[in-house]
């Protein structure tokens, strides 16, 4: 990466920073935390844990095992591959293939990482009846550029244009290539990559034989194995707007959890504009203010709880009530909870 693009990455991290909050600007990430961590410590068990910034947002490791330098050595592999995997699903690298596919049009012999992504993305496309759309990147590029510049919405001339790059049936992909058949499309896989990269980092810890571990990147959580004690983690669902007490608090000794909220990354003070849109109308949804999803990993959850969002609460309720292993927990923007028959209580 030259210095030109090294100092345009570090530009665009900063301003997801700034939108998601941690700057102190707009609304914090948000989401899920971590209620009770807490152990009955002995001379034969350790709780290690690291907490690093990474994708954007904070990701928290925890691990317990009876040695705690093998428990710290596991946490730096795991963050090591989630790194690896960052680079090669970020859209705003040039050397990456996200940013080579969305520059150029086409990515030949592309990485098995992405190719096991985008499949999933584009299964998750036709369950939804096209709520989950990864082509949405040129129409919420389209509403950060004219919100940064002009302080508004983008001219329905320059909205309808973009609106029809929006297609991810013109999206090839035979598992080895992709090719964009219109021209200007692109793609982000922000709604299902994070999920993805949270997996595959639980996956070193358990290749490495530790069997308990609690993942959580921003409120995106993986938990593997509860506690030492046998007792399931602990985690509680957090109010948009920080306030008040928890929505929920769910127990889990394995799954994920993810959340989508219009609270994460918005353009506009009345938070009309974010960056979820509906890929058939084009407009950020607006009934519901922050869908949780479960399921048995983490890619499947953020995809979902994005579908979930753009779907508005009742249908999105149905359509969770669907899919099997999956439930979620939706508070819409009148803050009604609106949750799936095998949400647990």
């Amino acid at each position: 990466m030259s210095a030109e693009e090294q100092e345009a990455h570090a530009m665009n991290r900063r301003d997801f920073l700034k939108l998601s909050g941690i700057l102190g600007i707009g609304v914090a990430t948000g989401g899920l935390l971590p209620v009770s961590e807490s152990v009955a410590f002995n001379k034969k068990l350790y709780k290690v844990t690291k907490t690093r910034l990474g994708m954007g947002t904070f990701v928290s490791i925890t691990v317990m095992h009876p040695s705690k330098t093998q428990g710290q050595e596991v946490i730096g592999m795991a963050f090591e591959e989630m790194d690896r995997l960052t680079g090669l699903l970020d859209r705003y690298r040039s050397d990456s293939p996200i940013g080579g596919l969305n520059k150029e049009g086409r990515l030949t012999d592309v990485p098995p990482e992405v190719a096991r992504v985008v499949a999933r993305s584009l299964y998750f496309h036709q369950v939804s009846d096209g709520a989950f759309d990864i082509t949405v990147q040129p129409l919420v590029d389209l509403y950060k550029r004219y919100f940064e510049a002009h302080g508004r919405a983008p001219s329905e001339a320059d909205f309808d244009k973009v609106l029809k790059l929006v297609d991810a049936s013109a999206l090839s992909f035979d598992g080895k290539s992709i090719r964009f058949n219109k021209e200007g499309m692109g793609i982000t896989l922000d709604g299902i990559a994070k999920g993805y990269i949270i997996d595959q980092g639980a996956e070193v810890i358990r290749r490495s034989g530790i069997d308990h571990a609690l993942i959580n990147a921003g409120g995106d959580i993986r938990a593997a194995g509860g506690k030492q004690d046998g007792t399931p983690w602990k985690v509680g669902i957090q109010n948009p707007d920080k306030e008040g007490p928890l929505l929920d608090v769910v127990k889990m000794a394995n799954g994920a959890v993810a959340t989508s909220g219009n609270y994460e990354i918005y353009f506009d003070k009345e938070k009309l504009y974010h960056h979820i849109v509906n890929p058939k109308t084009g407009l950020s949804p607006r009934q519901s203010a922050t869908v949780t999803v479960m399921a048995s990993n983490v890619m499947d959850a953020d995809a979902l709880a994005t579908a979930v969002f753009v779907l508005e609460p009742k249908a999105g309720r149905d359509f969770i009530e669907g899919m099997p292993g999956t439930e979620c927990l939706i508070l819409d923007r009148h803050t009604q909870r609106v949750a799936s028959k095998g949400w647990p209580a």
